[in-house]
């Protein structure tokens, strides 16, 4: 089979190996299908590459390891022969270190004697050194003195410019003025008695110092000033001094302040005086310095003449120094060139010496090293089977299908089946690359958890070409950054992407073929299937002959989340599923997280991984080269310094690299532990992207991409509260990221699935917590109720009541059936309590956890469930979450980018533009200005948005496309326009779209890319009749109310008219009892009738009231409506709100809100806010009952979309107790048991040879009941041996298996059953009392004495039976009758057999209504009673002129609640009420409750 050594025991053992691969691989892509809906398919081409891969590898690793051993053994053999050369080496070498030593002698002689003379220079030198430094002390000390004075000058100088200021507020002025003081205070004779004294010439103190003294003194003014100006402040003599000190300046009056009130004169002398003794005192201080200084100065001059002597002489010393240097120079360049012959002599005994001491150590490691390859060449065989296996088969599979594939499925077969040994504990990635080439990657930006690694492997060794599965991009990511500028990219449908293909064939490039959908074009086939030609060296491109280059490498690339490719393709390349885990995202977050918070842990992670993986690389590099040059050198390598040298440094980085990988460990372990502490943070955001991910299940256009919410995870640690403390902080995050994901999520989701979403967050949240049970939230969404009982209390229902026998079933609900019986009181309260789930239950129940509560409460209250999982929500996540949260269009706005464009998902009727505009405006962008371009797509106006973002892009506009759901062909398109216009675009450019989700999954064809790229937020219609109602008048303002001449009319039929359009917009929440089918209803319907009423009034003298109901209810609104019985009720509607009365008299609209009074604008919204009655079903004309019905459906689905989201993990199937196909498997077996056989027709047609139109209505009803019932069989059979792995799975069983596990009807049934809103196990039920029903009636094919009407395929049949029946008895014409009915007091036990004409009918329910026994009327629903049995019912015919039409309701009768095509016939029933009454209720009725 495989030419390499092998044992010939082996190769039998390979052979079965590789086929339990495939098999098992086989397996593993039923139940990957099954459990996750994904498709992997093996092929015969699988199992070639195995083979090839395995021969291939083997081959390289057998020489690869072959060599290395060979290396080491050359090494050790150049040994052995080294250690004879090395002792002959050692003589020779000594005789040439003797004559080397003489000459260093004579070298030493030299150096001596030059010595003698630098050491005099040397003394001669140091004299002159101790001079010089006496000079700088002496130097020292004169600047020391010099800096004393000028400090202590600087402390008098204040007092010199306080004594100068003082004499500038002198002048002639108030001199003049002092003088002229008669007899002045003693202060201030004191002040001039004491300038009198420091003036005194020749210091002689003056005896006479009155004031006519110095009035005399201060003569003429002027001169007088002066003498103080130029006073000697410098030589005040010394009993002038003693004087003004002891007799003035004591003196407490002797104060500028003080005089300055008695004389302003007076005041600047005494300054004077006080400042010019303080000055003298400081320079007295100074004055000794002063001389000190001058002393010091003349030592100066002194020692400087001195040093300059020195210093002359110093440069004669220099001279003869240089002299005796460069002598010196020339004989130690002598000595040296001695010297060097002399190392280079040790040198090489050294190296010899080395050489041998260092071989001689590695030669143990390198023995060592040999048996470790010899070990290895014995498991490399299963070892490299193994790695093959992995690289051919498990790229497509998920994380835990890898594992189970290796760990559980290959490894037990080698090791026990076959007995290939393997290495203990291979790492399959570790056989085909190293930590290095890890490193690098994620360095490129591969994600480093696990998955991605083994991906990253497979694609760098798989021989089929690779094809990537990457919805998160971050494998291409990686491909771009690996590859570099290196790499062609390019997409199917490029301009020019054969071209590109062949020119990457022909020159060996790398090229990447992106964003692959399902189906790849034909073209590429030759490509795929490497259908070479020309003996391998051409391949055929279209109708081209390619040249193909050995180095030509191709990437495929998808982004699809789960695309389904042929077996055919997969045979042609190798899967690789890059889509993100939730541990690798989780690993991914984690490192963001701990880089914004901290930074200094991640920056030393990567240091330490960096220098690890560099000093691997080294090492690795070393060795590879030492032992290349070892088994390369030839004869005596003893003279081979390189060689010695890369051996000590190879050792020495070996030694450096275990210090640094024992100190890099202690340091990851602690590294690893602080991050640990924000694992949480990490661990809450990834399970959110898996939350938000799974959305998609819910509505295909709820897509968000990885990149967006990375950004998103990280804006929200960056606004998280500030907390010191980790463990705070922590939670702070955890709490953050989860509101931030919340409120991001919320603004794109349509209200009805916002609480899906809250829904499936809290649980997942608290099944990761473990603070609830899987089993029970298992039930809680399932709900599986098998049997139908009939209720013991009258406050619950047979449905209720079936649902608590269901629950009893389970251990934690145990006796709750027993409890409500025999405790019906305190249970009937709770039950019936207007909000039960904040009402404790009863008894010992009260003590249940809360999702045990929400169990019982959705057994027998479901309308109350939504509130119930909104109150869950608030309970343990918080009141935020549950708040209502309203669109904020400026911070979606400030998120958004050129590359990041805001799709707005519409309700059918609304568009985006208006809240746009009003926006735009704000910012400067309106149409008017040209920067807001508004493009309406569909009718080829692609053209128009292409040039619109072309110009929008370079000139920054922003651009509206509107209804891009309706150019499906051109999206692909425009999802490149944007990227491209998005590239080197200005920063203004925006790009908005709006888009209508699709009605079912099937139609929704926007591209994912369009989606995940998007910023997506939601814009619904209003919900509530007061918000509808204020909605419908803003639609409207005070100058459309005073256009119209007949201003009373118009304003009251206007706002009628507003009543009327939120009544049938806001009744179509109500499901089909609101209308039978949806409408899209939107504002402009309103508008249009706004004008129509303007037109007509002014057109006409009186309102022509039958003309506008025509055209309001036929032409306007009813344009939308397609069914007679909604068309009917838009009718009763108008007539209602449109009438005489209604300007007449006082109107009500609704019960207790009349038809307001002439008003202004503002007047109507607050008449709406104070008069408009609390929000009920009765405002729209229905009963109470259709919101606990509209309730309890919204449940129902909430629940069904829930179930749909849960992960579905196959690999612990033991957590929910069973698996999915257990589960499937006994739900198919018990319905097989129980599946009646098919009716003998043969049998049955022989009974009666009447064929009576009853008889043929049987006939035609065991018919289609037979074709059912083999359907049923035949595909329950089909799928048991497809279970059971003897039938290959199809598309039509895998379907029905998930119907099944979901308690659902398959569609292959349903299609071929009758209409039902049933469960499977209550669908099967109500199948059987059919097939019951109708073998009771082939008995003997009498009619049954009451017909179960709601046992036909086609109940009209029947009906018509009826008629055709009496027809003939009557011989009346056929198309001339009709069918009339009577509602009997009695049940069906009651009649023992049919009546001489028509027929008896029982199985039919009443809705919106209640039938009343007692007065054979209709009448109101009773509360809480959604749907009310009728009495049996006489049918008869009788001719349409005789038909009783007098107080009566007609009433369509439907199939199920579900009503529109479920129609089935209409019966007048007997009413004293007005028929507006019923037809506004919905009442109708249904053979299905």
């Amino acid at each position: 089979m495989i030419s390499f050594r092998c044992k010939p025991l082996d190769k039998d053992s390979i052979s079965l190996f590789m086929a339990h691969v495939h098999t098992s691989v086989n397996e593993m892509s039923t139940r990957y299908y099954r459990n996750e809906r994904r498709y992997n398919y093996t092929t015969p081409k699988s199992f070639l590459e195995q083979i090839s891969l395995f021969k291939n590898l083997l081959q390289k690793k057998q020489k690869e390891v072959s060599l290395k051993k060979e290396h080491l053994m050359n090494g050790i053999q150049k040994l052995k022969t080294t250690s004879s050369q090395v002792g002959e080496l050692k003589a020779r070498l000594a005789s040439q270190e003797a004559e080397l030593q003489l000459r260093s002698q004579d070298a030493e002689a030299l150096i001596t004697k030059i010595g003698l003379q630098t050491s005099k220079v040397s003394r001669e030198k140091a004299v002159s050194d101790a001079e010089e430094q006496k000079v700088v002390a002496i130097q020292t000390e004169v600047s020391q003195k010099q800096r004393e004075c000028e400090a202590d000058l600087l402390k008098a100088e204040p007092a010199l410019v306080a004594a100068t200021a003082a004499l500038d507020t002198l002048n002639r002025v108030n001199l003049t003025e002092l003088k002229a003081f008669p007899t002045p205070p003693n202060a201030v004779t004191n002040v001039t008695a004491a300038v009198m004294v420091l003036l005194a010439p020749g210091g002689r103190v003056p005896k006479d110092r009155s004031w006519k003294a110095a009035k005399v003194f201060m003569g003429k003014v002027d001169v007088f000033l002066q003498a103080l100006i130029n006073y000697d402040k410098e030589h005040i003599p010394e009993n002038c001094l003693k004087v003004v000190n002891e007799q003035y300046l004591k003196d407490p009056e002797f104060n500028p302040n003080l005089i300055r009130t008695k004389s302003f004169a007076a005041a600047g002398l005494c300054a004077w005086v006080i400042n010019i003794v303080k000055f003298y005192e400081v320079y007295c201080d100074v004055e000794p310095k002063r001389q000190a200084l001058a002393q010091a100065n003349l030592e100066l001059a002194a020692a400087t003449e001195k040093l300059e002597g020195i210093r002359k002489k110093l440069v004669d010393l220099d001279r003869n120094l240089s002299r005796l240097t460069a002598s010196f120079e020339k004989a130690t360049a002598e000595k040296v060139r001695c010297q060097e012959e002399v190392n280079q002599t040790n040198k090489t005994i050294e190296l010899a010496n080395r050489l041998v001491k260092e071989l001689e150590s590695e030669k143990i490691r390198w023995g060592q090293s040999i048996k470790s390859f010899e070990a290895q060449e014995k498991t490399l065989c299963g070892d490299i089977l193994l790695t093959a296996a992995f690289v051919s088969y498990v790229g497509s599979f998920t994380k835990q299908y890898r594992q189970e594939l290796v760990d559980c499925k290959w490894i037990p077969f080698l090791q026990q089946k076959v007995s290939i040994p393997i290495t203990e504990r291979l790492d399959s990635i570790a056989m085909l690359t190293d930590d290095a080439t890890i490193a690098t990657w994620s360095m490129e930006g591969l994600p480093s958890d696990r998955m991605s690694t083994e991906n990253a492997t497979i694609l760098t060794h798989c021989e089929r070409w690779p094809l990537m599965i990457d919805p998160q991009q971050q494998g291409i990511k990686w491909i771009k950054n690996k590859y570099g500028p290196d790499l062609k990219v390019t997409h199917l449908g490029q301009k020019g992407f054969l071209n590109a293909i062949e020119t990457a064939l022909a020159f060996g490039d790398v090229i990447l073929i992106e964003n692959l959908d399902e189906k790849i074009d034909p073209v590429l086939d030759p490509l795929l299937g490497r259908n070479t030609i020309k003996k391998g060296k051409y391949i055929r491109i279209g109708d081209k002959e390619c040249e193909l280059n050995k180095n030509f490498r191709l990437i495929l690339h998808t982004k699809l989340a789960n695309p389904h490719y042929k077996p055919e393709l997969q045979a042609q390349t190798t899967l690789l599923n890059f889509t993100v885990t939730e541990d690798g995202l989780e690993a991914q977050l984690l490192t963001e997280v701990v880089s914004i918070e901290r930074p200094d842990l991640e920056k030393l992670k990567l240091v330490l991984t960096k220098h690890q993986n560099d000093f691997k690389i080294e090492l690795k590099h070393l060795e590879d080269d030492l032992l290349l040059r070892l088994s390369a050198a030839e004869g005596s390598f003893l003279d081979d310094t390189n060689l010695v040298e890369r051996l000590e440094t190879t050792k020495a980085t070996a030694a450096e690299i275990e210090c640094k990988v024992m100190e890099a460990k202690e340091n990851e372990t602690k590294i690893n532990e602080a991050r640990e502490n924000y694992r949480p943070v990490a661990a809450r955001a990834s399970l959110l992207y898996f939350v938000i991910n799974d959305l998609r299940k819910i509505n295909p256009i709820y897509q968000f991409s990885l990149k967006a919410f990375s950004a998103l995870f990280r804006r929200a640690v960056e606004q998280a509260d500030a907390v010191e403390a980790v463990p705070e902080r922590v939670s702070s995050l955890v709490e953050s990221v989860t509101h931030t994901v919340f409120l991001y999520t919320s603004q794109a989701l349509l209200e009805k699935d916002r609480l899906t979403f809250l829904s499936q967050m809290a649980f997942q949240i608290l099944l990761r917590k473990k603070e609830i049970e899987p089993l029970e939230l298992d039930f809680l969404l399932r709900f599986t109720v098998e049997r139908t009982y009939p209720s013991p209390v009258d406050f619950l229902t047979a449905q209720s009541w079936s649902a608590i026998k269901a629950l009893a079933l389970m251990e934690e609900f145990r006796g709750i059936d027993r409890d409500i019986e025999g405790s019906a009181k305190p249970w009937k309260k709770w039950v019936e309590s207007e909000c039960p789930e904040k009402e404790k239950l009863p008894q010992e129940w009260k003590k249940k956890s809360l999702i045990q509560k929400l169990i019982i409460l959705r057994a027998v209250r479901p309308d109350r469930m939504t509130y119930a999982l909104r109150n869950f929500v608030e309970e343990k996540l918080g009141a935020k979450y549950v708040e209502g949260t309203r669109l904020d269009l400026v911070k979606a706005f400030e998120e958004s980018s050129p590359a990041t464009p805001m799709l707005f998902i519409l309700s059918p009727g609304l568009d985006a533009l208006k809240d746009l505009e009003v926006l735009g405006k704000k910012l400067g962008f309106t149409i008017d200005s040209g920067k807001f371009h508004n493009v309406s797509l569909g009718q080829g106006q692609e053209m128009v948005a292409e040039m619109a973002l072309e110009k929008a892009s370079k000139e920054g506009h922003w651009v509206i496309l509107q209804n891009v759901h309706l150019v499906a062909k051109w999206l692909r398109t425009l999802e490149k326009l944007l990227e491209r216009f998005s590239q080197g675009s200005h920063s203004d450019y925006r790009v908005f779209m709006s888009a209508e989700s699709a009605p079912t999954p099937n139609e929704h064809i926007i591209p994912p890319g369009l989606l995940e790229n998007s910023i997506k937020i939601t814009n619904e219609s209003p919900t509530g009749m007061l918000a509808n109602l204020h909605a419908a008048l803003y639609n409207f303002d005070q100058d459309t109310l005073e256009m119209c001449s007949k201003e009373h009319e118009f304003k009251s039929i206007l706002f009628s008219l507003c009543y009327f359009h939120a009544c049938v917009s806001g009744r179509l929440r109500f499901g089909p009892q609101g209308w039978s089918r949806s409408y899209p209803f939107n504002s402009g319907d309103l508008t249009t009738c706004a004008n129509i009423l303007y037109n007509y009034l002014e057109a006409t003298p009186n309102v022509p009231w039958e003309d506008l109901r025509y055209l309001f209810g036929e032409i306007m609104y009813g344009g939308h409506i397609t069914d007679n019985w909604d068309r009917k009720l838009c009718r009763v509607y108008l007539e209602e709100f449109m009438n005489a009365s209604l300007t007449e008299d006082e109107l009500l609209l609704a019960p207790g809100f009349a038809s307001p009074p002439n008003l202004d604008y503002s007047g109507y919204h607050q008449y709406i806010e104070e008069m408009l009655p609390p929000e009920s079903p009765a405002l729209y004309g229905l009963h109470p009952n259709a919101e606990i019905e509209f309730l309890t459906v919204t449940s129902n689905v909430l629940f069904r979309n829930l179930l749909e989201m849960q992960p579905r993990n196959a690999l612990i199937p033991e957590e929910l107790g069973q698996s999915t196909e257990e589960k499937v498997k006994n739900v198919l077996d018990d319905i097989l048991e129980k599946l009646p056989e098919e009716f003998n027709m043969a049998d049955i047609m022989q009974k009666n040879s009447n064929r009576s139109p009853y008889v043929l209505v049987c006939f035609q009803e065991c018919e289609r009941m037979n074709i059912l019932l083999q359907e049923i069989r035949v595909s329950l059979q089909q799928l048991d041996l497809g279970l059971k792995g003897e039938l290959m799975m199809s598309l039509g069983m895998e379907a029905q298996q998930s119907a099944l596990s979901f308690d659902t009807v398959p569609d292959t049934w349903g299609k071929l059953a009758y209409p039902s809103t049933y469960g499977l196990a209550q669908w099967f039920n109500d199948l059987l009392l059919r097939c019951r029903e109708l073998d009771t009636w082939t008995q003997d094919l009498t009619l049954p004495a009451v017909v179960w009407l709601s046992g036909f395929f086609n109940p009209q049949s029947f009906l018509t039976a009826i008629m055709q029946t009496m027809a003939r008895k009557n011989e009346w014409p056929l198309d001339k009758m009709c069918l009339t009915v009577d509602v009997t007091k009695k049940t069906k036990e009651d009649y023992g057999h049919p009546p001489r004409e028509g027929a008896y009918l029982h199985g039919l329910f009443m809705e919106g209504a209640h039938w009343d026994v007692q007065s054979g009327t209709i009448a109101e629903a009773h509360l809480k009673e959604l749907t009310s049995a009728m009495p049996v019912i006489f049918a008869k015919a009788v001719p349409v002129d005789r038909q009783e039409t007098k107080h009566t309701f007609e009433c369509p009768v439907y199939k199920t609640k579900m009503r529109g095509p479920d129609y089935v016939w209409a019966f007048r029933l007997k009413s004293k009420e007005k028929t507006a009454k019923w037809v506004l209720a919905g009442v109708a009725l249904l053979l299905e409750a």
